[in-house]
């Protein structure tokens, strides 16, 4: 909510993602940007460049969006990537909208 209220819609995801990691860091909140996903096929894994947003204390993933709507396939991108990574808890917070509450979707396997 605080990056959100200093900085408010507008702006690319990259620049939400640094700020969102700096304030997690400020409270000792374990996260890490950009966490590399392999694709596990048939016993072989496969490095396909797909990437978590963030990883928060190694248990939420959470995919940032600053779009103009979150559209369906937003949320299958988030499910598939806690299906490819075992994670059950998944966050996709959308930054473009006026009231960060509106912008927030939890997602749970």
């Amino acid at each position: 909510m605080k990056v959100h209220s200093a900085l408010g819609p507008g702006l690319l995801e990259s620049a939400y993602e640094a700020c969102l990691v700096h304030e997690l860091k400020k409270r000792d909140v374990k996260v890490i940007s950009q966490v590399a996903l392999p694709v596990n096929y048939d016993g072989v894994t496969i490095e396909l460049g797909y990437r978590l947003d963030l990883l928060v204390e190694n248990k939420v993933i959470v995919e940032l969006k600053a779009v103009e709507k979150v559209s369906p396939v937003h949320q299958a991108q988030l499910l598939s990537y806690m299906k490819l990574s075992g994670k059950k808890l998944g966050l996709l917070i959308n930054f473009n909208v006026m009231h960060l509450r509106d912008g927030i979707k939890r997602v749970v396997l």
